[in-house]
Protein backbone atom coordinates (compact mmCIF):
# COMPACT_ATOMS: atom_id res chain seq x y z
CA UNK A 1 0.00 0.00 0.00
CA UNK A 2 2.80 2.39 0.91
CA UNK A 3 4.57 1.59 -2.35
CA UNK A 4 1.44 2.45 -4.39
CA UNK A 5 0.99 5.75 -2.56
CA UNK A 6 4.62 6.67 -3.14
CA UNK A 7 4.37 5.96 -6.89
CA UNK A 8 1.11 7.95 -7.14
CA UNK A 9 2.62 10.90 -5.30
CA UNK A 10 5.69 10.88 -7.55
CA UNK A 11 3.51 10.85 -10.69
CA UNK A 12 1.48 13.83 -9.41
CA UNK A 13 4.68 15.82 -8.73
CA UNK A 14 6.01 15.03 -12.19
CA UNK A 15 2.74 16.05 -13.87
CA UNK A 16 2.62 19.30 -11.94
CA UNK A 17 6.24 20.08 -12.87
CA UNK A 18 5.53 19.41 -16.57
CA UNK A 19 2.55 21.78 -16.53
CA UNK A 20 4.22 24.61 -14.60
CA UNK A 21 7.53 24.65 -16.51
CA UNK A 22 6.15 25.75 -19.94
CA UNK A 23 3.91 28.34 -18.25
CA UNK A 24 6.78 29.93 -16.37
CA UNK A 25 8.90 29.94 -19.52
CA UNK A 26 6.10 31.55 -21.55
CA UNK A 27 5.26 34.29 -19.08
CA UNK A 28 8.92 35.15 -18.55
CA UNK A 29 8.44 35.67 -14.83
CA UNK A 30 11.41 33.46 -13.95
CA UNK A 31 15.00 34.45 -14.45
CA UNK A 32 16.55 32.60 -17.38
CA UNK A 33 19.28 30.08 -16.66
CA UNK A 34 22.56 31.55 -17.94
CA UNK A 35 24.46 29.68 -20.59
CA UNK A 36 28.07 28.78 -19.89
CA UNK A 37 30.28 28.42 -22.93
CA UNK A 38 33.74 26.98 -22.30
CA UNK A 39 35.97 27.13 -25.33
CA UNK A 40 39.69 26.83 -25.89
CA UNK A 41 40.01 29.20 -28.78
CA UNK A 42 42.75 29.61 -31.30
CA UNK A 43 44.99 32.50 -32.12
CA UNK A 44 44.09 35.27 -34.47
CA UNK A 45 45.83 33.40 -37.29
CA UNK A 46 43.21 30.66 -37.14
CA UNK A 47 45.14 27.74 -35.64
CA UNK A 48 42.85 26.37 -32.90
CA UNK A 49 44.37 22.88 -33.00
CA UNK A 50 47.84 24.17 -32.23
CA UNK A 51 46.58 26.27 -29.33
CA UNK A 52 44.62 23.35 -27.89
CA UNK A 53 47.64 21.08 -28.04
CA UNK A 54 49.76 23.76 -26.41
CA UNK A 55 47.33 24.09 -23.52
CA UNK A 56 47.15 20.32 -23.04
CA UNK A 57 50.94 20.07 -23.14
CA UNK A 58 51.27 22.86 -20.60
CA UNK A 59 48.79 21.17 -18.23
CA UNK A 60 50.69 17.89 -18.57
CA UNK A 61 54.02 19.54 -17.77
CA UNK A 62 52.55 21.35 -14.74
CA UNK A 63 51.10 18.09 -13.39
CA UNK A 64 54.38 16.15 -13.54
CA UNK A 65 56.69 19.05 -12.67
CA UNK A 66 56.47 18.59 -8.86
CA UNK A 67 57.46 14.92 -9.09
CA UNK A 68 60.36 15.71 -11.42
CA UNK A 69 61.60 18.56 -9.24
CA UNK A 70 61.40 16.38 -6.12
CA UNK A 71 63.63 13.78 -7.77
CA UNK A 72 66.12 16.44 -8.88
CA UNK A 73 66.67 17.95 -5.43
CA UNK A 74 67.77 16.81 -1.99
CA UNK A 75 64.16 16.20 -0.92
CA UNK A 76 64.31 12.46 -1.63
CA UNK A 77 67.16 11.71 0.77
CA UNK A 78 65.85 14.00 3.51
CA UNK A 79 62.29 12.69 3.62
CA UNK A 80 63.44 9.04 3.57
CA UNK A 81 65.88 9.58 6.44
CA UNK A 82 63.27 11.42 8.50
CA UNK A 83 60.80 8.59 7.88
CA UNK A 84 63.41 6.10 9.09
CA UNK A 85 63.82 8.13 12.27
CA UNK A 86 60.10 7.98 13.01
CA UNK A 87 59.90 4.27 12.20
CA UNK A 88 62.90 3.39 14.36
CA UNK A 89 61.42 5.31 17.29
CA UNK A 90 58.15 3.41 16.89
CA UNK A 91 56.03 6.48 17.57
CA UNK A 92 53.54 5.61 14.81
CA UNK A 93 52.36 8.98 13.43
CA UNK A 94 54.47 11.26 15.63
CA UNK A 95 55.75 13.54 14.21
CA UNK A 96 52.91 13.73 11.66
CA UNK A 97 53.51 13.48 7.93
CA UNK A 98 52.85 17.20 7.50
CA UNK A 99 55.66 18.05 9.91
CA UNK A 100 58.16 15.70 8.28
CA UNK A 101 57.32 16.86 4.76
CA UNK A 102 57.41 20.52 5.81
CA UNK A 103 60.79 20.09 7.49
CA UNK A 104 62.08 18.23 4.43
CA UNK A 105 60.90 21.04 2.15
CA UNK A 106 62.61 23.77 4.16
CA UNK A 107 65.82 21.75 4.45
CA UNK A 108 65.66 21.21 0.69
CA UNK A 109 65.37 24.96 0.08
CA UNK A 110 68.28 25.55 2.47
CA UNK A 111 70.52 22.98 0.77
CA UNK A 112 69.49 23.91 -2.78
CA UNK A 113 69.79 27.69 -2.25
CA UNK A 114 73.21 28.01 -3.99
CA UNK A 115 71.93 26.02 -6.97
CA UNK A 116 68.69 28.00 -7.14
CA UNK A 117 70.62 31.28 -6.92
CA UNK A 118 72.78 30.17 -9.82
CA UNK A 119 69.69 29.29 -11.87
CA UNK A 120 68.19 32.68 -11.09
CA UNK A 121 71.34 34.55 -12.15
CA UNK A 122 72.16 32.57 -15.29
CA UNK A 123 68.72 31.62 -16.64
CA UNK A 124 65.70 33.25 -15.01
CA UNK A 125 66.77 36.89 -14.88
CA UNK A 126 68.21 36.91 -18.46
CA UNK A 127 64.99 35.30 -19.68
CA UNK A 128 62.88 37.94 -17.92
CA UNK A 129 65.01 40.69 -19.49
CA UNK A 130 64.51 39.11 -22.91
CA UNK A 131 68.16 38.21 -23.39
CA UNK A 132 67.42 34.47 -23.71
CA UNK A 133 64.74 32.49 -25.45
CA UNK A 134 62.69 29.91 -23.58
CA UNK A 135 64.78 26.98 -24.79
CA UNK A 136 68.04 28.77 -24.08
CA UNK A 137 66.86 29.60 -20.56
CA UNK A 138 65.95 25.96 -19.95
CA UNK A 139 69.38 24.86 -21.16
CA UNK A 140 71.08 27.36 -18.88
CA UNK A 141 68.92 26.31 -15.92
CA UNK A 142 69.74 22.64 -16.40
CA UNK A 143 73.49 23.20 -15.99
CA UNK A 144 73.46 24.01 -12.21
CA UNK A 145 70.95 21.20 -11.60
CA UNK A 146 73.13 18.73 -13.50
CA UNK A 147 76.16 19.88 -11.54
CA UNK A 148 74.37 19.30 -8.24
CA UNK A 149 73.02 15.89 -9.24
CA UNK A 150 76.32 14.75 -10.75
CA UNK A 151 78.09 15.61 -7.50
CA UNK A 152 75.86 13.20 -5.55
CA UNK A 153 75.41 10.45 -8.15
CA UNK A 154 77.40 7.25 -8.17
CA UNK A 155 79.30 6.41 -11.34
CA UNK A 156 77.81 2.92 -11.29
CA UNK A 157 74.27 4.30 -11.51
CA UNK A 158 75.18 6.66 -14.33
CA UNK A 159 76.78 3.87 -16.32
CA UNK A 160 73.66 1.74 -15.86
CA UNK A 161 71.44 4.21 -17.72
CA UNK A 162 74.16 5.29 -20.17
CA UNK A 163 74.70 1.68 -21.23
CA UNK A 164 70.96 1.09 -21.52
CA UNK A 165 70.52 4.04 -23.87
CA UNK A 166 73.67 3.15 -25.80
CA UNK A 167 74.99 6.70 -25.52
CA UNK A 168 78.66 7.52 -25.82
CA UNK A 169 80.71 8.46 -22.78
CA UNK A 170 80.20 12.20 -22.19
CA UNK A 171 83.14 14.54 -21.84
CA UNK A 172 81.57 16.41 -18.90
CA UNK A 173 78.42 16.37 -16.81
CA UNK A 174 76.88 19.03 -19.06
CA UNK A 175 76.72 16.51 -21.90
CA UNK A 176 74.69 14.01 -19.85
CA UNK A 177 70.99 14.24 -20.76
CA UNK A 178 68.48 14.77 -17.98
CA UNK A 179 66.71 11.53 -18.95
CA UNK A 180 69.84 9.73 -17.75
CA UNK A 181 70.90 12.01 -14.91
CA UNK A 182 67.57 12.16 -13.05
CA UNK A 183 66.94 8.39 -12.57
CA UNK A 184 70.62 7.77 -11.79
CA UNK A 185 70.57 10.52 -9.18
CA UNK A 186 67.28 9.20 -7.72
CA UNK A 187 68.53 5.65 -7.10
CA UNK A 188 71.82 7.00 -5.73
CA UNK A 189 69.89 9.16 -3.28
CA UNK A 190 67.73 6.25 -2.19
CA UNK A 191 70.78 4.07 -1.57
CA UNK A 192 72.44 6.80 0.51
CA UNK A 193 69.21 7.43 2.43
CA UNK A 194 68.80 3.74 3.28
CA UNK A 195 72.40 3.55 4.47
CA UNK A 196 71.80 6.49 6.80
CA UNK A 197 68.49 5.00 7.93
CA UNK A 198 70.21 1.71 8.80
CA UNK A 199 72.76 3.51 10.98
CA UNK A 200 69.91 5.33 12.73
CA UNK A 201 68.03 2.08 13.30
CA UNK A 202 70.87 0.23 15.11
CA UNK A 203 70.74 1.87 18.59
CA UNK A 204 66.96 1.58 18.76
CA UNK A 205 67.16 -2.05 17.68
CA UNK A 206 69.59 -2.72 20.53
CA UNK A 207 67.09 -1.24 23.01
CA UNK A 208 64.31 -3.45 21.63
CA UNK A 209 66.49 -6.56 21.96
CA UNK A 210 67.51 -5.73 25.54
CA UNK A 211 63.93 -5.04 26.60
CA UNK A 212 62.63 -8.21 24.93
CA UNK A 213 65.33 -10.36 26.55
CA UNK A 214 64.64 -8.82 29.95
CA UNK A 215 60.89 -9.43 29.71
CA UNK A 216 61.43 -13.04 28.64
CA UNK A 217 63.84 -13.61 31.53
CA UNK A 218 61.25 -12.24 33.95
CA UNK A 219 58.56 -14.47 32.47
CA UNK A 220 56.41 -11.54 31.33
CA UNK A 221 55.45 -13.07 28.00
CA UNK A 222 52.12 -11.30 27.64
CA UNK A 223 53.52 -7.77 27.96
CA UNK A 224 54.39 -6.28 24.52
CA UNK A 225 58.06 -5.23 24.46
CA UNK A 226 57.23 -2.04 22.54
CA UNK A 227 55.26 -0.72 25.52
CA UNK A 228 58.43 -0.78 27.64
CA UNK A 229 60.99 0.05 24.97
CA UNK A 230 59.19 3.10 23.54
CA UNK A 231 59.82 5.41 26.54
CA UNK A 232 63.48 4.35 26.66
CA UNK A 233 63.94 5.04 22.95
CA UNK A 234 62.33 8.46 23.22
CA UNK A 235 64.45 9.23 26.30
CA UNK A 236 67.64 8.20 24.48
CA UNK A 237 66.70 10.26 21.42
CA UNK A 238 66.01 13.34 23.53
CA UNK A 239 69.16 13.00 25.66
CA UNK A 240 71.48 12.82 22.63
CA UNK A 241 69.56 15.66 20.90
CA UNK A 242 68.54 13.36 18.08
CA UNK A 243 66.90 15.83 15.72
CA UNK A 244 69.98 18.04 15.82
CA UNK A 245 72.25 15.08 15.00
CA UNK A 246 69.99 13.84 12.19
CA UNK A 247 69.69 17.25 10.52
CA UNK A 248 73.42 17.87 10.97
CA UNK A 249 74.21 14.52 9.35
CA UNK A 250 71.93 15.35 6.41
CA UNK A 251 73.55 18.74 5.89
CA UNK A 252 77.07 17.30 6.10
CA UNK A 253 76.18 14.48 3.71
CA UNK A 254 75.36 17.01 0.99
CA UNK A 255 78.24 19.30 1.87
CA UNK A 256 80.78 16.49 1.64
CA UNK A 257 79.23 14.96 -1.47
Amino acid sequence: MKKKLTITFALLIAALFIQVLPTAHATGTENPIPNIDLQIGGDSDGTPATSTLSVLLMITVISIAPAVLVLMTSFTRIVIVLSFVRTSLGTQQMPPNQVLVGLALFLTLFIMSPTLSSINDTALQPYIRGELTQMEALDQASVPMKEFMFKHTREKDLLLFMDYTGAEKPESFQDIPLTVMVPAYAISEMKTAFQMGFMIYIPFLVIDIVVSSTLMAMGMMMLPPTVISLPFKILLFVLVDGWYLVVKSLLLSFDSG
